[in-house]
């Protein structure tokens, strides 16, 4: 029964939309039942007679409200407005959250028939921490004691149970944590599931997001096979319809029931994230979606499935949860004689659906609320979502409350809807693949709640035979050097390869060749400059395995990381090679009088020096080197010290896919040794350099020093980047993005957040919830997929953090949290990641590169004094990020700040080719930015060429025009 064994595997969009395709052409929607297309006719005509027997009262209702609020806003003042809309929200909570506690919840049921049997859902988003865990754990104990306390003795299906979502119980609550979350979770909720055994209580998983539906389903086999519970009839599972899994999951859970003995409770629903999946599908670059791209498809989904779900009734008690009456009408058609089964909603929503359907239909099963149970400060995001999905155009409950829509509309049939459709899926959602349209291929990224691609991925750091040795281009085939060891960071009795440092002689050669090579290279052309560059970034696609063991190994990354910079990698080569075939391949004709002909074209400048650093020794390589390549220019790259191995892969691939070797030269080399060669050289036109300002501000001082030509730097250097939250912030997310922003990749980013200002109302909170989830940051080997934070880059940088943070506590600087650093199993050169808090903005002078986070508290009345004072004086404006749920706010600190690359309400890291162009100003670079439609303009020059079209004797062009 494991998932690991592929029995899920999501399919693709033409196998799942195919299947809805050959069910409506052959009008038979099971393999194993007979149900017609009349089925459908019927069904549409018993939801057409519900709805049109239901369209008065909501109309009713809607104008009796607008008039209240019009005449309540005529009433109020100003200063009664905050205290208003408190009101509303709690009018609001009471319509949507049965109680805010589980007694009050269960009183309230008692009193009001349409609530005599719910769900009790217990409010709150995922656990961040393991406090927030117990908290959730204990609420749902105490509603089990509560739930069993009440109608004992009564069949378990007509009384109340509770739903119990999973990621509430478990902060790490992810696949890549699998081994944590069996270990952890799986006891805590099947103390639960006994807990509701023995008060015999309905218990129901709910459904997560698509990335753990295997995670989830793991953990319920677990409760399945318990024994001291088998013949308890009360588990249960939610399945998600607009997931094109959800048959193989009713299957899953239809043989799982037979081989435990036990009846399974399924409650199907439509589905809860589907924008969301749609984007994180979008992002990761997947092959396809994991849910269907039509409200039609999904509709047709849950008819499809409800037939699964009675073909296998003897151990599957279906419960359908829906609010729309073409689907209640549907269900009724399918049912077979005498199956059992129940309809389940929202509270708050499709009340007067279901009790016309009551009254109408003899015989119609029981209705169970969904009934949301909790403090109305918990009800926001639940809120959100449920206003969200039913104010949705394609919504039943927005069809049915609009006057302008026609009730057969509202009823419609899924069927015919989908087959008048121009195509199976949604042509305005593009494919992941297909994001950037036709200029550009989006790179392929990992489905990390697969295990079968988690598991190859893991595979893939397996590596036997010959390590690599990185040498300098121009010794190819005679290394000459003594090759030094390179060591894995995060294991240093682990040798990774070895490289041989250039000599100054090799440098000037390479600068020599590179030079002599550069006109032919030009004069390709941008068309072939481009399809060499495509070429690469297919060959890192194809060589992807290879180039992630060496980030895993070489430079410390964690699995997530390491994919990430060779999809950014692949980001820049496909971006830059659409840049070059747009503004390169062809001069631009400029307009002019008569008798003239002006173009305007650009051309390279000649050999550029790229530098690069090691916290991104493979994306930031490659993108200098291919934007100067793609412009024009030959190329000499200058790898980290500490990662050569995996930038003389990517050179090699280069070479492989057509740029000529003299064009393209590898040299690895001493930062100094390179700088005292590369920037006296004549060839040199241009240098390209990301890393320390100071290192920055030394190449510029040099270059200024030059005889001859004048010659560009770009450069993209640190900064101490901010985050400002205000009072309005949803702390929840703001300490996700904290932790995300400040700890990924050992906080060895340049775009990591350094100094954190919280508005002082929420600073305890806040700090209590980024405490709280920094105890649960696994730190150690970055190879284990367990693993959220590795080393630093070498004990030298390890030591000066240390140092660092020493000196700063002895000065008073307040240490509020320090990661435990005795999970690590191997000596690597790892730090602690920790916080600080500073009494003002201005102690924090230079950019700590590492998981050191600082926090600052702030009053609202100083954010301009304190805030955005402190961020201008320092000088830096690389990122920024800014949380607040109110866009003046946002807007204010935007109009001040000298950032580059500004974030609202999410994290400050990951900024994506083409999308979230990345680089700063003042002491954090020159611009362009990298992955900008500005950038590689910066790499050329720019020639107009005029000719005088009349000096043969007249103007042909002009004189043909006629009269």
């Amino acid at each position: 029964m494991c998932l690991a064994e592929g029995l899920l595997r999501i399919p693709d969009d033409e196998t799942a939309d195919r299947l809805i395709a050959d069910k409506i052409a052959s009008g038979n929607w099971s393999a194993h039942a007979g149900a017609s297309h009349s089925t459908w006719v019927n069904a549409s005509t018993w939801g057409l007679m519900l709805t049109g027997k239901l369209i008065e009262p909501p109309k009713l209702a809607r104008e009796e409200t607008t008039s209240w609020v019009q005449g309540l806003s005529r009433r109020i003042s100003a200063p009664v407005l905050r205290s208003a809309f408190r009101q509303a929200m709690r009018i609001i909570g009471g319509e949507f959250v049965v109680g805010r506690t589980i007694q009050e919840a269960l009183d309230r049921s008692a009193k009001t028939s349409e609530l005599s049997l719910c769900s009790f859902d217990m409010l709150g988003e995922g656990a961040r921490t393991w406090a927030d865990a117990e908290r959730y754990r204990k609420s749902y104990e105490q509603a089990l004691d509560a739930i069993g306390s009440q109608r004992k003795g009564t069949p378990i299906d007509e009384r109340s149970n509770l739903s119990v979502k999973l990621s509430a119980l478990e902060p790490k609550y992810d696949l890549m944590h699998e081994g944590l979350v069996m270990q952890r979770l799986a006891p805590i909720v099947g103390d639960l599931a006994r807990r509701a055994a023995r008060f015999d209580v309905g218990f129901t998983i709910d459904a997560e997001e698509a990335d753990r539906l295997d995670l989830s389903l793991n953990v319920f086999e677990a409760l399945a096979r318990d024994k001291q519970t088998q013949s308890w009839q009360g588990l249960g599972i939610v399945i998600q319809a607009y997931g094109k899994r959800a048959p193989y999951v009713i299957e899953w859970v239809a043989a799982l029931a037979r081989e435990t003995g036990r009846r399974i409770c399924v409650r199907l629903v439509k589905g809860a994230y589907w924008d969301a999946e749609i984007k994180r599908a979008q992002e990761r670059g997947l092959s396809s979606f994991p849910v269907f791209t039509r409200k039609v498809s999904t509709d047709i989904s849950y008819l499809a499935n409800t037939e699964r779900l009675f073909k296998h009734r003897d151990v599957i008690y279906p419960m359908f949860a829906t609010h729309n009456a073409h689907t209640i009408a549907a269900v009724l058609e399918l049912r077979p004689p005498g199956a059992k089964f129940e309809f389940q909603r929202l509270h708050g929503m499709g009340a007067l659906l279901h009790a016309e359907a009551q009254r109408q239909i003899d015989g119609f099963p029981r209705v169970r609320a969904y009934a949301p149970v909790g403090q109305h400060e918990e009800l926001l995001s639940y809120l959100v979502r449920r206003l969200l999905e039913n104010g949705a155009n394609s919504s039943f409950v927005n069809r049915f409350m609009n006057e302008s829509v026609p009730v057969d509309t509202v009823v419609e049939d899924p069927i015919a809807a989908l087959q008048a459709a121009d195509s199976m899926t949604n042509p305005h959602i593009p494919l992941p693949n297909n994001l950037y349209g036709a200029s550009r291929e989006n790179s392929s990224g990992v489905d990390w709640g697969n295990p079968q691609q988690l598991a190859e991925q893991i595979a893939s750091l397996q590596k036997s035979g010959e390590l690599p040795h990185a040498a300098p281009s121009t010794l190819v085939g005679k290394i000459e050097s003594t090759p030094h060891e390179v060591r894995n960071p995060a294991n240093l009795s682990e040798l990774v390869g070895y490289v041989s440092a250039a000599s100054k002689e090799d440098i000037a050669l390479a600068f020599d060749k590179a030079g002599q090579a550069r006109k032919a290279w030009d004069d390709a052309g941008a068309t072939h400059r481009a399809a060499c560059l495509v070429g690469a970034a297919d060959k890192l696609r194809a060589h992807r395995a290879e180039l992630v063991r060496l980030l895993v190994k070489e430079a410390g990354k964690t699995l997530p990381d390491a994919i990430a910079e060779v999809r950014e990698a692949e980001d820049f080569c496909r971006y830059y090679a659409a840049q070059a075939r747009e503004h390169f391949a062809e001069p631009t004709v400029l307009p002019g009088p008569t008798g003239e002909d002006n173009k305007l074209s650009l051309r390279g400048r000649g050999v550029f020096a790229c530098i690069s650093p090691w916290n991104f020794p493979l994306a930031i390589f490659l993108g200098q080197v291919t934007a100067a390549l793609v412009a024009g220019n030959s190329v000499v790259a200058k790898p980290a010290e500490s990662t050569p191995l995996v930038a003389a892969l990517a050179v090699r691939l280069l070479h492989e896919a057509g740029v000529p070797r003299d064009v393209l030269h590898f040299v690895p080399a001493a930062g100094k040794m390179f700088g005292e060669v590369a920037l006296k050289h004549p060839a040199l036109g241009g240098v390209c350099f990301t890393g320390s300002t100071s290192t920055a501000q030394f190449i510029n001082r040099a270059l200024a020093a030059r005889d001859g030509a004048i010659v560009p730097l770009i450069a993209e250097t640190g900064g101490i980047n901010a985050m400002i939250v205000d009072s309005s912030a949803l702390l929840e997310q703001v300490a996700d993005d904290v932790l995300t922003s400040a700890f990924t990749s050992a906080g060895q980013r340049c775009s990591a957040l350094r100094l954190l200002f919280v508005q002082d109302d929420v600073a305890d909170r806040l700090i209590e919830l980024i405490a709280g989830g920094m105890n649960e940051l696994h730190i150690g080997d970055p190879s284990l997929p367990s693993t959220d934070v590795g080393p630093v880059i070498n004990q030298s940088a390890a030591s000066k953090l240390e140092d660092y943070s020493k000196k700063v506590t002895q000065k008073g600087v307040k240490m509020l949290k320090q990661c435990d650093l005795n999970q690590v199993r191997t000596e690597g050169s790892y730090f602690a990641p920790r916080m600080l808090e500073l009494n003002n903005a201005r102690e924090l002078t230079s950019e700590e590169f590492g998981p050191i986070l600082h926090v600052v508290r702030f009053k609202r009345e100083n954010l301009q004094s304190d805030v955005l004072a402190a961020i201008r004086e320092a000088g830096y404006g690389l990122t920024l990020g800014v949380h607040t749920r109110i866009e003046s706010v946002w807007q204010e600190i935007v109009a001040e700040a000298a950032v580059g690359n500004i974030y609202i309400n999410r994290n400050m890291i990951g900024a994506v080719v083409g999308v979230q162009p990345f680089g700063g100003e003042g002491l954090s670079g020159t611009g362009p930015k990298a992955g900008g439609p500005h950038y590689l303009f910066r790499f050329a020059t720019e020639r107009t060429l005029t000719v005088n079209t009349v000096a043969t004797g007249g103007n042909a062009r002009l004189l043909s025009l006629g009269s």
